[in-house]
Order: structure tokens, then C-alpha cells, then sequence
């Protein structure tokens, strides 16, 4: 597949439909897979850990990332991958901080998958990078998945989006290492019962972090940092 990291996977022909849909959608995660750990392995050779951000669309990936690269950028090398149905508008966003980035746009596709990180990642300075933070296409369902090589899963959810998620779509939560409750400053205005939401999530996922936070006024920020920087080593 590349020239540059001798990697040998190769892209698949695709497959018709047929009336055993599974197989197919097994092959798929399967070859995904295979492109996730080639992925986690170059990201190892280069020292680089790796944080995949999942959440719905407008939930504060990019406003989180913003101020996650104000705080660390003085420490830590960071690279950004975005992903979107279409557009470069937050990959403009992030440039503008001075942070490389990757804008990977899947045409209308509902999430990343290995192989095209695998081609952002060549397409980043990684040999100067510290961490790469992947922001995931905004959807709660398909982005969880697909393994896309990360060293860790990263979700969001914002108070407007109300507590009874994890009900909703378990799956995600079930998966992660940390869910970031983002928007906190809201939660005067809305009905979010955060100890609900928190009982929730830890009954799917006992594990995980939850995180609330306000990356608009900086409250809850310095629990979020200190999850990443303790990642980083």
C-alpha cells in the first residue's frame, strides 16, 4: 500500500450484495481492522499516542480541541486529523493556531475508517509530533466501529443533547475510555441530570471517565488536561 512506512495492505475490490450481508460486512471490518493495527503500529514507531474523538454533530469536538491545543501546545508536539461529510472549515479553524492538520472529507460517509487515517497520517509531520488528536464525522452510531488505530476512544456528549443517551445509543459508551460532558455552562437552562447521566454510562462502562466541562469558560478544563497529559506520559 505505501512506499513510505512498508505497510502491506491493499485495497480490497468491492464486493457485490448479496443476500448474506453479513459475510460482506465482516469482510469489511476485517480488512478495517487489519488497516487499524498497521495504523497503531506506525503511530508506535514515531512515539506518537493517539486520541480518537467521537460524538454527534455541533456537540464541541473542534471548541474542545481549540482549547485542549491552547493549553498543551507549549509541551506537546500536536497534529490534528478532521474528518467531515464535506468542507475544510474546521481544519481551516485548527490551522490557523499554527497546528498541522489533515482535512479528511468522506463524501456523505457517516465515519472515518483506518485506511483513510492512514493516508492523513502520511500526510503529517509525525516525526515532529507528540500526539494526534482524530476528530471522528459527527454520529453516535457508525464512528465506533471502525478501529482507526487510536490509542484511545474519546467521547462527547453536550447538555443539550440531554442525559438519557447512553439509553439511546450504548454502543459508544460502551466503548470508550472517557466521556467528555461538554457545554456544562448550559446546564442552569436545561434539565440535565448529571448523576443520572454519570450512572448510566458507568452501568454500560464502569471504566470510563466522565468528564463535565465547559471548554467556553474553562470550568472542568484542567480535569480534562490532566486525563491527556497523564496519557502522554
Amino acid at each position: 500500500m505505501c512506499d513510505t512506512c512498508g505497510c502491506e495492505h491493499h485495497p480490497q475490490e468491492q464486493e457485490p450484495v448479496t443476500a448474506q450481508r453479513i459475510p460482506v460486512v465482516q469482510k469489511i471490518l476485517n480488512a478495517n481492522d487489519q488497516a487499524a493495527q498497521e495504523n497503531r503500529e506506525h503511530l508506535k514507531a514515531h512515539g506518537i499516542t493517539a486520541f480518537n474523538l467521537m460524538s454527534s454533530p455541533g456537540a464541541g469536538k473542534t471548541t474542545l480541541l481549540l482549547a485542549t491545543i491552547a493549553a498543551l501546545r507549549e509541551r506537546f508536539r500536536i497534529g490534528v486529523i478532521e474528518g467531515d461529510t464535506a468542507s475544510q472549515v474546521d481544519a481551516e479553524i485548527i490551522a490557523a493556531t499554527g497546528t498541522p492538520v489533515v482535512q479528511i472529507n468522506t463524501g456523505g460517509g457517516c465515519h472515518l475508517d483506518a485506511p483513510m487515517v492512514h493516508s492523513a497520517l502520511h500526510a503529517l509531520p509525525l516525526e515532529v509530533l507528540d500526539v494526534t488528536f482524530i476528530e471522528n464525522v459527527g454520529n453516535l452510531i457508525c464512528p465506533v466501529s471502525f478501529d482507526l488505530g487510536q490509542d484511545y476512544r474519546v467521547a462527547l456528549l453536550s447538555v443539550p443533547e440531554g442525559h438519557d443517551k447512553p439509553y439511546k445509543y450504548p454502543a459508544i459508551f460502551e466503548a470508550v475510555d472517557v466521556v467528555v460532558v461538554t457545554k456544562t455552562d448550559l446546564m442552569p437552562y436545561l434539565d440535565f441530570d448529571l448523576p443520572k447521566f454519570t450512572e448510566l454510562v458507568w452501568g454500560l462502562n464502569p471504566a470510563a471517565s466522565v468528564l463535565p466541562l465547559s471548554a467556553k469558560t474553562g470550568e472542568g478544563m484542567a480535569a480534562w488536561l490532566a486525563w491527556v497529559e497523564e496519557r502522554l506520559g
